[in-house]
């Protein structure tokens, strides 16, 4: 495979130099492509609905897809000339098909941007709520409180906010 071949570190693209050759690395990355465009689907999905967790239960998986997608592109750029000399029109069935990606991953971006607000929105509110709309305060020149000088008991404001990261 392409891809495996271009793993090792520091590889150069492989170089294409028969028709079954330039064939096989454009399917390739239009399968690799037709992988990650089905997970950005599906994550898209759960995002929309809500489910977090599900949505963002696969990136190691994607991570690995994005890895293998981008080698492929760089395969692709390397053998320009040749590709398009023994397979045109596979090669013009793959533009036409990474521009509907785009899209793919145009509206996942979309949505992962709607989802990080409203969770930053949420915690800000909560934060608020929490806190009685009290502005944080940090300690006083002397190292004391603000409100806790002359023994007038601990600060006002509520208690801390507690997030977990966990999703």
């Amino acid at each position: 495979m392409w891809a495996d071949e271009q793993n090792r570190a520091g590889a150069p693209a492989p170089r294409v130099a028969t028709r079954e050759a330039a064939g096989a690395l454009v399917e390739e990355v239009r399968e690799t492509m037709r992988e990650l465009e089905k997970l950005l689907e599906v994550e898209t999905a759960h995002l929309r609905a809500g489910r977090i967790r599900d949505g963002l239960s696969d990136e190691a998986r994607k991570g690995a897809l994005t890895s293998r997608y981008v080698q492929g592109l760089e395969a692709l750029k390397a053998n320009a000339v040749a590709l398009a000399r023994f397979v045109p029109e596979a090669l013009e069935r793959l533009k036409a098909e990474h521009a509907a990606f785009q899209r793919t991953i145009e509206t996942n971006q979309v949505v992962l941007a709607t989802a990080r607000a409203v969770s930053e929105g949420l915690v800000r509110s909560l934060s608020g709520e929490l806190s009685g709309g009290a502005s944080p305060s940090g300690y006083g020149p002397q190292g004391a409180r603000p409100g806790a000088a002359y023994g007038q008991g601990p600060a006002r404001g509520g208690s801390p906010l507690v997030v977990s990261r966990s999703l």
